[in-house]
């Protein structure tokens, strides 16, 4: 008599409780793996090399790079010392500007026993360590409100970071300027785009920092932002091929859109980073943190 079950080990059948057990162990193990394999991952921080024309932008700015890094989120699942980390690769990239998206810390009603306030200080004596040639501009996040605003505030201005929520700065190469400016946080604060742009006209280059990058869709309203930059979503964390990022629909209000990468808005480009620290459960999957390397390129040139 032919045994028809597909279930055998060591040419007998496998009764169903012996199945169950080794089938259960299979999957634990693979969850076990699994797991480490995406923790691991939360803490392998990549450089995004990218380019990207902006409108208007003059000639001695071409080739400008900008490190861009956002969510740093430390906390007790993003230590100290891999924020030095992160730090010590964006300084040997040399970049000209360094731009920071918001989220220093976790703070938020999810997050109570998370302490968030005692990781700003920490988080910001390992940030002003970042070197440029043309300076260093911040923004804020959701959770620097959470967490309270005055003393994320405090914190980058004691750090020597430019604060350009609502406001922004002129940078000049040979008598030819760039607009580089930010926005507050778009849920928890009140971002104003105006305030940020400045003087600038439609004939002025223009680089718009905001945490959040639905504003792409809720606030950028003229042609005068030629690049947006955004995190927030943190590339999702977890992405799923044929799936996507099921965690992102609680970031964007536009789905899969802003999860991460060069997206088109309605009135300019967005570039969206993944992000550099994680939220707990510290796993990523298919989702690398990073520091993105964005090269600026002229039109004309």
């Amino acid at each position: 008599m032919i045994d028809s079950s597909p279930f055998r080990q060591n040419g007998s059948p496998v009764n169903r409780r012996k199945f169950i057990r080794i089938t259960t162990r299979a999957v634990a193990g693979s969850v076990l793996a699994g797991g480490i394999y995406s923790a691991v991952e939360a803490k392998e921080i990549v450089v995004t090399r990218l380019s990207t024309p902006v409108p208007n932008l003059p000639w001695p700015f071409h080739g400008t790079t900008v490190a861009f890094l956002s969510d740093i989120h430390h906390s007790i699942v993003v230590p100290r010392s891999y924020i030095e980390h992160v730090v010590n690769v964006t300084n040997a990239l040399s970049p000209d500007i360094v731009v920071l998206g918001g989220d220093y810390v976790t703070s938020g009603e999810r997050y109570k026993w998370l302490p968030g306030e005692k990781y700003i200080q920490p988080c910001f004596d390992m940030l002003k360590k970042l070197t440029s040639k043309l300076g260093c501009f911040a923004v804020t996040g959701n959770h620097d409100t959470h967490v309270g605003i005055d003393k994320i505030n405090a914190a980058i201005a004691a750090s020597g970071i430019r604060n350009i929520d609502n406001g922004g700065a002129w940078l000049t190469l040979e008598d030819q300027r760039m607009r580089l400016c930010g926005v507050q946080d778009l849920r928890t604060q009140k971002p104003d785009v105006n305030l940020a742009l400045g003087d600038a006209t439609e004939k002025d280059a223009v680089i718009l920092v905001s945490h959040n990058p639905d504003v792409a869709e809720e606030k950028v309203k003229d042609a005068r932002v030629g690049l947006l930059l955004s995190g927030h979503t943190h590339g999702g964390q977890i992405y799923l091929p044929l799936v996507g990022a099921p965690a992102v629909r609680f970031c964007s209000s536009y789905g899969q859109k802003y999860r991460y990468g060069i997206v088109q808005g309605p009135k300019c480009r967005v570039y969206v980073t993944s992000g550099v620290g994680t939220l707990p459960p510290a796993f990523r999957l298919n989702c690398y943190p990073e520091v993105a390397l964005i090269t600026l390129t002229s039109p004309s040139v």
